[in-house]
């Protein structure tokens, strides 16, 4: 998270992509250092960071910046603490801030950042910070097996990856369900979902049993 390799790493990036302007930079899983230093040393890491990113967002070579995970917003404790760097983008950007993006996997496996207390993408909400899901399928895991509950609580799918899917996209809170493709075939299934809107609130409830 040196500041320097930062604006290095985003100058190389611009060059290779030909762009003047990358629209979302991501700091990936800055949470494992947290296992070597302590929380007020990572503190002052994150805040030179998101100072440099800002000054880089001012002069419009990103639009905004955040921070890509798989731990750091699934823990309850030991975690990033999501309102604790949005407080820390506030000191140093303002306002008008540009850490407005976290990515986490979210999926009927991992649905922590939704029944954790408090909740990931409560605290999203309240910042102002928009959530993108990763490993909505779990690595292909997700797309077989599910049974045939989800399946009836799903009408108009039919495939167990697009139930899959479904579940992502239909949790409020979660702006962006990613899915990685590999051919031409799950490209076409997994676009099958949109074929049907997302659950309403009724429906996602019972497949928690809050119905």
């Amino acid at each position: 998270m040196s500041p320097g390799y930062l604006e290095n790493q985003i100058e190389t990036s611009r060059t290779n992509l030909g762009l003047e302007t990358i629209d979302l930079y991501y700091l990936h899983n800055p949470e494992t250092q947290l296992a070597h230093i302590s929380r007020d040393r990572f503190d002052g890491r994150i805040r030179a960071a998101f100072a440099k990113l800002e000054e880089i967002a001012a002069q419009g070579k990103i639009g905004w910046y955040g921070a890509a995970t798989w731990e750091g917003f699934r823990k309850s404790t030991g975690g990033l603490g999501l309102p604790r760097l949005a407080e820390i983008a506030g000191e140093v950007g303002g306002r008008e801030h540009h850490f407005r993006f976290i990515q986490l996997p979210f999926n009927l496996a991992m649905p922590e950042a939704l029944l954790q207390r408090p909740s990931v993408l409560d605290a999203a909400r309240d910042a102002g910070i928009t959530v993108v899901a990763s490993a909505t399928l779990l690595q292909s895991k997700l797309s077989r097996g599910l049974g045939n509950q989800l399946a009836a609580a799903m009408p108009g799918l039919e495939t167990d990856a697009q139930r899959a899917i479904q579940y992502t996209r239909s949790t409020q809170g979660i702006a962006v369900a990613l899915v990685g493709m590999s051919n031409a075939a799950h490209v076409a299934e997994n676009l099958g979902v949109a074929r049907v809107p997302p659950l309403d609130e009724e429906a996602y409830r019972r497949l928690h049993g809050n119905a």
